[in-house]
């Protein structure tokens, strides 16, 4: 065996291994963007699961405000829509919308003080909030494992094997509208 041949093959060998580390790299690159999608799908999950609870104790004290909880449920319905749909940008403008609605709901407290007062209301508030702040930390945990998941699958030379295995892109989960980035207040003070 000559020289010539053992450097052929030992370059051989250096770009198979280069390979497969890059493609095990994006593969575990691809679960941890995966994984922290589903930590915010738990987190919506929750707060959908939380909204009917607060329209019937919301119903009680403003029965009159018909539209302003129907608003709310169809917010709420088609944030449930979108995340079945799994689509991030879908998902980010129907909470956007939905996070408009609460923050109608909340206002209304200001108006009955009865259900400013009412334990399950505050309990649900309380919830809502705690809710939106792990929303918010999972978009963070999201976005960041899409930045650098993107930027990895984009970057020369791991972009030959991306496109090799496939590996496409993600978008990162935002809400639309600037006025709607903010958490609905809830203070009662």
């Amino acid at each position: 065996m000559g020289i010539g041949l053992i450097i052929v093959l030992v370059v051989v060998g250096l770009i198979i291994l280069w390979a497969v580390v890059t493609y095990n790299g994006l593969v575990s690159r691809r679960a941890r963007v995966d994984e922290s999608w589903s930590g915010i799908d738990v987190q919506l999950k929750r707060r959908h699961d939380l909204i009917p609870n607060l329209v019937e104790t919301v119903k009680g004290y403003a029965s009159h405000e018909k539209s302003t909880l129907e608003n709310v449920i169809a917010a709420r319905n088609s944030a449930v829509t979108a995340q079945d749909s799994g689509d991030p940008a879908a998902l980010g403008a129907a909470e956007g919308l939905l996070t408009g609605a609460l923050r109608q709901v909340f206002a209304l407290s200001e108006a009955y003080p009865d259900l400013k007062a009412n334990t399950n209301f505050l309990d649900l508030q309380t919830q809502l909030s705690d809710t939106e702040d792990k929303i918010s930390a999972s978009r963070r945990i999201y976005n960041g494992n899409v930045r650098d998941y993107n930027t990895k699958i984009q970057q020369l030379p791991s972009n030959i094997i991306a496109g090799i295995g496939k590996f496409t892109a993600r978008e990162f989960f935002e809400i639309e509208e600037p006025s709607e980035r903010a958490a609905p207040s809830v203070s009662f003070s």
